[in-house]
């Protein structure tokens, strides 16, 4: 299995970049295919401006062999063009926005089979804010006000973006509502990168982590490696 990259937003800023370099060589360096899903921009109209940040971004740092793929929804998500694109990448990144429709477009489609072959042949795959919640066993819907089931790349954990801005108001709410998950606030310019077949990560970035699980409060600075039992997976 490759890495998973979780990130807590503003994923563009200045220092996100430590850790998606890192991604970057984890996914085999410089010129290995990168493909950048910007579905959860799409119900504001904003993928394609998005995606091609992603794909600007992803150069600056050196990377030869970025796009951005067309899926915006569950039609495109099926579309043999972007399944074969998302087959070959060896890093692939789910940027922010609406966590329900990013979920909907993916959920039981041949692209989400395609990043999951990824995956478990090595690749890394990376979600910032809404491509972070929805790689997770359950995620937050602000547009419905509901918890609904994730994708489940990464089971046992709720992940609360932005958490220095306004996720940390979630906690309360969300920790009655999955009060047996762990939930996971990411600061924003903040991520974490997890190796879950070795059971460790290390946070990156401007914040911190903040775990809160049964009651009890802990927090992860950058620059620290951990073992991923201590966010209970």
């Amino acid at each position: 299995m490759g890495f998973i990259l979780l990130a807590g937003g503003a994923e563009f800023g200045g220092q996100m970049a430590v850790a998606d370099r890192q991604a970057i060589q984890l996914a085999g360096g410089p010129g290995v295919p990168i493909s950048i899903i910007p579905a959860a921009a799409a119900p504001d109209h904003n993928h394609q401006r998005a995606g091609q940040n992603g794909v600007n971004w992803f150069k600056d740092l050196g990377a030869t062999t970025v796009s951005f793929v067309p899926l915006v929804d569950n039609t495109t998500a099926d579309d043999p063009a972007v399944v074969e694109a998302l087959a070959r990448a060896r890093l692939i990144y789910l940027l922010g926005g609406f966590p329900g429709h990013l979920a909907q477009s993916l959920r039981g489609s041949r692209s989400w089979q395609a990043i999951m072959s990824a995956y478990q042949a090595g690749a890394v795959i990376a979600g910032s804010s809404a491509g972070a919640m929805v790689l997770c066993e359950y995620f937050y819907d602000p547009g419905s006000s509901r918890v609904v089931p994730g994708l489940e790349l990464i089971k046992g954990i709720c992940i609360l973006p932005h958490h220095d801005t306004f996720g940390k108001n979630w906690a309360v709410r969300l920790h009655e509502l999955l009060p047996n998950t762990t939930l996971i606030g990411i600061d924003e310019e903040t991520a974490v990168m997890c190796n879950v077949s070795q059971g460790f990560g290390r946070v990156h970035g401007k914040g911190e982590i903040t775990v809160y699980h049964r009651g009890k409060l802990d927090t992860i600075g950058p620059d620290r490696a951990f073992k991923l039992s201590r966010l209970n997976i």
